[in-house]
């Protein structure tokens, strides 16, 4: 805002409400030093979408894969998931040759447990 003598006016570029003040200085004029409201620009950016919206569906939230889920099973073409046998870790000395012979290699987890494992793994196909 500036204070204008009495004898300039303020040219229009005064809205009024509450931009303007009560004017504290008698013989003064209050002016605002706003520019000109265009009302053709307001009523565009009113219409226009946000550029959110123009992009399209909005990809968050996005669902997490369990760090451990992924490191220990693996899904197949066909949708099974493969799993490493259980009780090989340590204490093979106390095992039978035959249980660590069976024990070899990936085995197929049963409907029950590949449910919740797919669970962990949205992503996995």
């Amino acid at each position: 805002y500036a204070y204008k003598s009495p004898l300039e006016s303020p040219g229009g570029a005064c809205r009024g409400g509450s931009e303007c003040f009560p004017n504290p200085l008698p013989g003064f004029e209050l002016a605002c030093t706003a520019r000109p409201v265009n009302s053709a620009a307001v009523r565009q950016r009113e219409v226009q979408a946000p550029p959110e919206a123009q992009k399209g569906p909005s990809k968050m939230p996005k669902m997490k894969t369990k760090s451990s889920a992924k490191k220990r099973f693996k899904i197949t073409g066909t949708g099974k998931v493969m799993a490493q046998a259980q009780g090989k870790r340590h204490g093979m000395i106390k095992r039978s040759t035959k249980f660590i012979r069976n024990a070899r290699g990936t085995m197929v987890l049963c409907d029950a447990d590949a449910k919740i494992v797919k669970k962990y793994m949205p992503y996995a196909r």
